[in-house]
């Protein structure tokens, strides 16, 4: 279902912190209780984080269509000629201005990000204390992984042109006495700027300890190094490299989190709940019996037992050896769809109530920041040493990488590639390195649309109409 929201409308009539609804932002209440009014203790500030991450699992952002999308537009996955009826523009790449997703990622990530302005703005009203120093940071690193997931949809990529027009930057919560919000769109250096500093402030306020009192310390909620991990994917699409190797290597020395053992990695993929043992997972969004996205969620496009829209090329699956315990994550064949390659990580959707949580961060992918960023600032020795470290824990007969110069980088990628699979990712690495995206033939696909080149203005999603048309301010991307 389409959204129909603008952040005209969206900062003007958003009065609300963590109801799942959303019929009122159509519309322009005459009252509106402020901000400092409705959070006043710190009890009230966690209610409305956990307002935040509702409004980030929803299926119109992480919770489905931002994981979703940052495969099916690259080489990993494509909707099979028999489908449920969603996403086909985005498999075809003939969204318009008018499409859903493109519109509903846009309206969703504007709202979780009212949602953390509204927090930074209340907890800086409140005594300073460790609990919300802590829920003021989750607040800042969310409204930073929101503008770093917009400005990558929705504008040329750094590494590309970072004075391109990005996405509008609004900071501020509500102010419902005042001018309705028609934000101009900042530039791309702009956005990453804001990104990096948010993220700087996350990781500067946050205990090292995320304090008990508040919520669960697992894996569902952002602590101090998830902040800093987070940093990390951020400097890799600028192309920071230098900064990346930083921020990564702080988690790795400091974060406390391990990779799962080869005989252990799958049975991490069939678990629903959020980690506390920091294994694997640095931060996921929690979907459990009281909070998940039914039959609509991102497990239900990969399943078989759910719509199974989903699946995976066969040139791909081949890419992995018989000897990696990544291919245990595939089946190669299903009753509903015949011989074809089908996504095994999402295993929970016949689970009543509990489903797949969905994984925004891993450790897997600081490793592979890390061996890129080393292998990127002269240091192929330690590049060698976090590529082999994750490479061979997940196929423990490989033989360790030795490559140098760009073939190093080429094997870098590709394992990430791997690794990251169906977590929303490779079209992202794709637009970074300035790299098309060349899908292979695949008989039982919904199109044959197979080559997205670096200079189509698909590579980027359109501005709204809806936000066109409220927003004069607002300027449309090239070809739409």
């Amino acid at each position: 279902m389409k959204i129909k929201r603008s952040l005209y409308i969206l900062f003007a009539a958003a009065t609300m912190l963590a109801s799942c609804k959303k019929e009122f932002l159509d519309e322009k209440p005459p009252t509106a209780v402020p901000v400092a009014d409705a959070i006043k203790t710190e009890s009230d500030l966690t209610d409305a984080v956990n307002g935040m991450y509702a409004a980030m699992r929803s299926t119109l952002f992480y919770g489905r269509d931002v994981p979703f999308l940052g495969d099916e537009l690259a080489d990993n996955t494509y909707i099979s000629s028999n489908n449920s009826g969603r996403y086909l523009p985005e498999m075809a790449y003939t969204y318009i201005a008018g499409t859903a997703e493109p519109a509903n990622i846009w309206a969703q990530g504007y709202y979780t990000i009212l949602q953390a302005n509204r927090i930074i703005y209340a907890a800086n009203t409140l005594p300073n204390s460790n609990n919300v120093n802590q829920l003021k940071g989750e607040a800042y690193a969310v409204r930073a992984l929101s503008y770093l997931t917009l400005v990558n949809f929705y504008a040329k990529p750094f590494t590309v042109d970072p004075a391109a027009i990005g996405v509008p930057l609004v900071t501020a919560p509500t102010n419902i006495t005042g001018p309705f919000v028609k934000p101009v769109r900042s530039t791309t250096a702009q956005v990453y700027a804001k990104i990096i500093s948010d993220l700087d402030s996350a990781y500067a306020i946050m205990p090292t300890t995320t304090p008990t009192l508040l919520h669960p310390t697992n894996s569902e909620y952002i602590s101090k190094y998830a902040a800093k991990a987070i940093e990390a994917r951020a400097y890799l699409y600028k192309g920071d490299y230098a900064n990346a190797r930083d921020a990564a290597l702080l988690v790795v020395n400091n974060g406390g989190y391990t990779l799962a053992t080869s005989a252990t990695y799958a049975s991490y993929w069939a678990t629903p709940t959020p980690l506390t043992n920091k294994q694997e997972t640095i931060f996921e969004l929690g979907l459990n019996t009281a909070n998940n996205n039914g039959n609509t969620g991102l497990d239900y496009f990969y399943n078989q037992a759910g719509y199974g829209d989903a699946l995976a090329y066969l040139d791909f699956y081949n890419s992995f050896s018989a000897t990696d315990v990544r291919k245990s994550l595939f089946l190669t064949s299903s009753s509903k769809r015949g011989a074809v390659i089908v996504v095994n990580k999402y295993q929970n959707v016949t689970i009543a109530g509990d489903k797949d949580d969905v994984k925004v961060i891993r450790y897997s992918e600081v490793l592979l920041t890390l061996a890129e960023a080393y292998a990127r600032t002269g240091n192929e020795v330690n590049a060698l040493l976090y590529l082999n470290q994750l490479a061979q824990r997940r196929d423990p007969s490989l033989v360790a990488y030795a490559s140098t110069g760009a073939t190093l980088i080429n094997d870098i990628i590709n394992e990430r590639r791997k690794e990251l699979a169906f977590e929303g990712l490779r079209y992202f690495d794709l637009t970074r390195l300035n790299l098309p995206v060349n899908r292979p033939a695949q008989t039982s696909t919904a199109t044959t649309v197979r080559t997205l080149d670096i200079t189509s203005n698909k590579r980027i999603f359109p501005i709204p109409q809806g936000e066109i048309d409220a927003n004069p301010a607002m300027t449309q991307n090239t070809g739409y």
